[in-house]
């Protein structure tokens, strides 16, 4: 005797949001704020802040860094194509997705550097560890910048 099982199909879909305009936009945006953070901030972010919460530094090189870096760049611009697949609006014209990236960045700045990173290098027990909140306003403007870099490119690499 046999038996047979239906079961239903669910089709899902990675058009709505655009993921691969997310990662190129998060790889941009992240060029650019890594720029800002090898050139105008005077920390060591991109030799040790940046590779310590990995347990990557010290030593490690800032080119350890920048793979970091821009690896968290990317994973937040998937995160910024999510959002606009929520919220369409956001991410219609580039102006509007240019402002939305800005406003991202600025949330991802109060989010993870002020309040996540400060407690996340203290709990690696990294050489680097910035108070808490972490608060910079260099480092509030290359996240805006990423953010703006990331809408731009996410406006103009999308459906």
């Amino acid at each position: 005797m046999a038996t047979e099982t239906a079961t239903a199909a669910t089709d899902v879909s990675t058009e709505s949001g655009d993921w691969k305009a997310g990662v190129a936009g998060g790889l941009a945006g992240g060029v650019v704020f890594g720029l800002v953070m090898a050139y105008v901030i005077p920390n060591p972010l991109l030799g040790v802040v940046i590779p310590s919460m990995y347990g990557l530094a010290p030593p490690a090189s800032p080119l350890v860094g920048w793979v970091v870096h821009l690896s968290h760049g990317a994973v937040l611009g998937v995160a910024f194509a999510a959002l606009v697949a929520v919220r369409p609006a956001l991410g219609e014209g580039i102006g509007r997705s240019v402002g939305a990236g800005a406003a991202y960045g600025i949330a991802v700045w109060v989010a993870l550097a002020v309040l996540v990173m400060p407690v996340w290098l203290s709990a690696v027990g990294s050489p680097a560890n910035p108070p808490l909140p972490n608060v910079s306003a260099v480092s509030a403007v290359g996240h805006a910048a990423y953010g703006a870099v990331l809408g731009a490119t996410y406006a103009g690499l999308s459906d």
